[in-house]
């Protein structure tokens, strides 16, 4: 470490210099992954010592809990829903699922690392891959299911387990995402804006790919 460095994280305080092992951590990790990513080489790119790190993060555990705890606070992971409680309220489908996916695809656009970083935790079958599972993508899946369902009960939707539709449904903005920040970064295969997206994907949910015409077209031929 120089000189120049060790006088720079001198200067630096306490709630900036955790802010900034976070961010060197999840840029490190989302590129090398968890086992190919050591505290050392977290310190050596901060510009720090390895005692710094563990200062503020007593362990390993912690550094991921505040990863996780960190990016949810940044990308409004803690309260999904809260921008479209008005679409929930007024039972506006149509709105709440473009707004689900609107704002999902918002966030996958302003955070690759993130993205990145949840892929090596799932393929490395880290403990953070779990955290979020469990912390997050379990009452989505919660929340999501219990709309369907009382969509169902209102007779608006068709009698299907609720969780494979928030299954479908999820597939098609991460696939999206995936395809756009790992497959196709020059969006050769398809360029839409994320609105445009956001709006086909709900429609999709909602009405599938097949015209009314063209399913009583089929009914009367059968």
């Amino acid at each position: 470490m120089t000189k120049r460095n060790q006088n720079a994280g001198a200067r630096m305080a306490g709630d900036e210099r955790k802010e900034q092992i976070l961010q060197t951590a999840m840029r490190l990790f989302s590129k090398n992954g968890f086992i190919g990513t050591t505290t050392k080489r977290i310190a050596e790119e901060a510009g720090i010592s390895e005692a710094m790190v563990f200062r503020h993060f007593s362990n390993k555990g912690e550094l991921y809990a505040d990863i996780l705890d960190h990016k949810a606070g940044s990308l409004g992971l803690k309260n999904p829903f809260q921008k479209i409680s008005e679409e929930l309220k007024n039972k506006d489908d149509f709105g709440v699922f473009y707004g689900i996916a609107l704002n999902a695809l918002n966030h996958h656009d302003a955070d690759n690392d993130f993205i990145r970083l949840l892929l090596y935790s799932g393929l490395e079958n880290h403990d953070l891959s779990r955290m979020f599972f469990e912390s997050f993508v379990a009452g989505m899946y919660e929340f999501l299911s219990g709309y369907i369902r009382s969509r169902q009960e209102d007779g608006v939707f068709r009698d299907v387990e609720p969780k494979v539709v928030v299954r479908a449904f999820v597939g098609m903005m991460i696939h999206h995402s995936l395809s756009n920040i790992l497959w196709d970064k020059e969006r050769k295969i398809l360029n839409i804006s994320n609105e445009d997206a956001a709006k086909a994907f709900a429609t999709i949910l909602l009405k599938g790919v097949k015209r009314e015409e063209a399913g009583k077209k089929v009914e009367r031929e059968k």
